[in-house]
């Protein structure tokens, strides 16, 4: 009886929790694809009211916004790769028993995810290695999560021993286990650190606003950040004059968010399947 009533509670809380996450967001679409008349009146809640696509024709008409939209794109997958060489080159030397002076350089490395130098001497970090205002400072300050790094060490560590030590009587050494046994078993840990690190990426702006000033460099999130504003907003508008009636600033924001979140939207579906087991079995050894 108790195992049933816990059950009922922990599906009544999840259940609480999913529709706290759903339910702005679906308000947020709905109004998106509303007409402004209704949007005004308040009529809209979770479902479009007088279907109108009027401010995805302005978004999608905003040379400002697309031109995030790609660099964005194009900034998370180079993040991304570059960042799953760099976990898997860091976490497997320290999943290895044998490897000298292991504890000190875990603990070295684990220093970093609990303190950090702070913004201002950052900043001065950034600016002495003439990163500001070039590509790079969105891509090698933050190339590497502790706690990614961590998760993939524990999937390397859970791995059978008996694999490697069979290829290593046959010759191999340890960059042909790494490449030809370890990372083709390790998919499903691989897409998960894969997907940590491309929304950590795509979400990601308070180091554009720090670090860029050059506006062919802005991200969507910081170029989103500008057009809630009501003047940038306003400008859209001015931009498709015979649309401008049907517009108004709540219709544009609702349609600018909706907007940023279709990559992740698109991706998130095909990752889902490795998410949690690739979670689960990078934590069962620590």
């Amino acid at each position: 009886m108790k195992d049933k009533v816990f059950k009922v509670f922990t599906i009544t809380v999840v259940v609480l929790i999913a529709a706290c996450c759903l339910f702005p967001f679906l308000h947020v679409l709905a109004v998106s694809f509303s007409n402004k008349t209704a949007v005004i009146r308040g009529e809209v809640l979770l479902w479009p009211i007088n279907f109108d696509l009027s401010a995805y024709k302005a978004v999608f008409n905003n040379k400002g916004l697309m031109d995030s939209m790609w660099f964005t794109l194009f900034l998370t997958v180079v993040y991304t790769l570059l960042s799953l060489v760099i976990t898997v080159l860091c976490a497997y030397p320290l999943s290895r028993p044998d490897l000298k002076f292991k504890s000190p350089l875990l603990l070295y490395i684990l220093f970093t995810m609990y303190f950090s130098g702070g913004m201002i001497p950052g900043y001065l970090n950034i600016k002495s290695l003439g990163l500001l205002d070039t590509f790079w400072v969105l891509v090698l300050p933050g190339m590497l999560s502790t706690y990614n790094m961590i998760l993939m060490k524990s999937f390397f560590q859970s791995m059978p021993r008996e694999l490697e030590e069979s290829a290593y009587v046959d010759g191999a050494n340890d960059l042909i286990v790494l490449v030809k046994i370890t990372l083709p078993l390790s998919k499903a840990m691989l897409a998960t650190i894969a997907l940590f690190y491309a929304v950590s990426r795509w979400n990601g702006f308070m180091d554009a606003i720090l670090y860029i000033n050059d506006e062919s460099m802005y991200t969507i999130q910081l170029r989103l950040r500008q057009l809630i504003q009501a003047s940038q907003v306003s400008s859209m508008m001015e931009e498709i004059p015979e649309m401008k009636e049907n517009l108004i600033a709540e219709t544009i924001k609702a349609s600018c968010l909706v907007f940023s979140m279709i990559p992740v939207m698109i991706i998130y579906p095909w990752l889902q399947k490795y998410f949690v087991k690739g979670v689960m079995i990078g934590s069962v050894k620590g």
